[in-house]
């Protein structure tokens, strides 16, 4: 089954430590590519949290936020830095002789000033270990978001496989008449001329033009890629890179074709081959 690139998973936990959320947010990019937002008592574990998103994920760009609304408990109180406070005060109070008219400093904006609030340190371990299991939780979800998209598209792509294939079938019924066609307008051509032309030279002039024209080896190498396709969309690991790939190849084909074309049917058959596989190469910049 397809793996689409592009996904979103949002998921909440309460833990003794606080409210933790989690979120994951996939999008196309040619390689993998983390980016993590840690609250600050899990940046230590980088490392880990970003392994672990690279085990379920193997292509794309993944914003993942992790956010912690503390729970207030006895164990995590806020501290007051006493030390810090009464150096503030002295100074304060030194302030206040030098500008006597000056107001009262409010209380409330001393504890805003850095270092003067502080928490006791959470236990990071217990606190990763909450948020591994959140993490897992929310990259599921979001594989089954992927994994729905990447449905969508197999599906897709399915369809288009079907009627390239019906095209190559038709041009392949369309050739033996319009190899025979552009031998009768040769010939035509020569005798309008009043040419007197050697017959054998004329039958080898003849065949070059048809040896130009004939396009099975296209042909042969479109269903060939077609194949090619069917069988990497069995296959079940990241395929994305190698189907870009085989786009590649099935519009040169098709260019070949449009190409060596003397015939409105093969001309309109290149055409829409090349439609098919243009909708089918947007389809796979989602692939993983």
């Amino acid at each position: 089954m397809l793996n689409s690139m592009t996904g979103f998973a949002h998921k909440i936990k309460e833990t003794p430590f606080g409210l933790i959320t989690c979120e994951l947010r996939a999008t196309n990019h040619r390689f993998l590519d983390i980016q993590l937002r840690l609250p600050e008592e899990l940046r230590s574990k980088e490392i880990e949290l970003r392994t672990e998103i690279s085990k379920t994920i193997k292509r794309g760009k993944v914003d993942c936020v992790m956010l912690l609304r503390h729970k207030y408990t006895n164990e995590n109180k806020i501290q007051l830095n006493k030390n810090l406070v009464t150096k503030i005060a002295t100074l304060l109070t030194e302030i206040a002789t030098i500008f006597p008219e000056s107001k009262p400093v409010d209380p409330i904006s001393i504890l805003r000033w850095p270092g003067v609030m502080s928490e006791s340190e959470i236990d990071t371990e217990p606190l990763y270990l909450e948020t591994l299991q959140l993490l897992q939780e929310t990259l599921s979800d979001l594989t089954e978001m992927r994994l729905s998209e990447g449905g969508r598209i197999q599906g897709m792509l399915t369809s288009r496989l079907a009627k390239i294939e019906e095209i190559v079938v038709r041009v392949r019924q369309y050739m033996p008449e319009i190899l025979e066609m552009t031998r009768i307008n040769q010939r035509e051509r020569i005798n309008k001329l009043d040419i007197d032309a050697e017959p054998a030279r004329l039958e080898t002039e003849l065949a070059l033009i048809a040896q130009k024209l004939d396009v099975d080896e296209e042909l042969d190498r479109l269903a060939s890629h077609i194949q090619e396709v069917r069988i990497t969309l069995k296959n079940g690991t990241p395929m994305g890179r190698r189907l870009d790939f085989l786009m590649q190849e099935l519009n040169r084909e098709a260019n070949t074709l449009g190409s060596k074309s003397v015939n409105a049917k093969t001309t309109k058959a290149a055409v829409d081959l090349k439609v098919l596989i243009e909708q089918m190469r947007e389809q796979v910049q989602n692939v993983e």
